[in-house]
């Protein structure tokens, strides 16, 4: 779409009315409009409007990348594995976020050793594998026996 000279002073227009709402970190942050409709970034009613399937795949791919930069910048290991096991520690990253992950020190420790059986005996081995079910028995079959 061409973005033409009334759509650029309709979005200062919007901006300047709609306003938008941040938290202390300056990242844009859901809340309730006027109306009580939950509204982000700049007026956006997620409940009347909701997200097209482009935005939502934007929004997940620059979330998988902000997760698969947590981990390379956590484990000195992360850039020796395949991709399947990398997709395996996004997907873990994604669901609990890193701070948990850090707490998985057998499977790190696992992962540091290129031990991927036991990493996947560790995973299977905690209240998040309860917690998710087959999400963790599939994420487990993959780091196992992916090569």
């Amino acid at each position: 779409m061409d973005y033409q000279p009334q759509y650029l002073v309709a979005e200062k227009l919007l901006r300047d009315h709609e306003g938008e709402v941040k938290n202390a970190r300056g990242r844009h942050i859901a809340y309730k409009c006027p109306a009580g409709k939950i509204t982000v970034g700049v007026g956006r009613n997620l409940e009347d409007l909701g997200l097209s399937d482009d935005e939502v795949s934007y929004l997940l791919k620059n979330d998988i990348k902000r997760v698969e930069q947590e981990l390379k910048s956590n484990f000195s290991f992360y850039d020796r594995l395949n991709a399947s096991r990398k997709a395996v520690l996004i997907d873990m990253c994604f669901n609990i976020g890193l701070p948990k992950i850090l707490l998985f020190e057998n499977m790190i420790q696992a992962l540091e050793g290129g031990d991927f059986d036991r990493a996947a005996d560790e995973m299977l081995d905690s209240r998040w594998a309860k917690q998710v079910g087959r999400r963790a028995d599939r994420l487990s079959a993959i780091m196992r026996s992916e090569s």
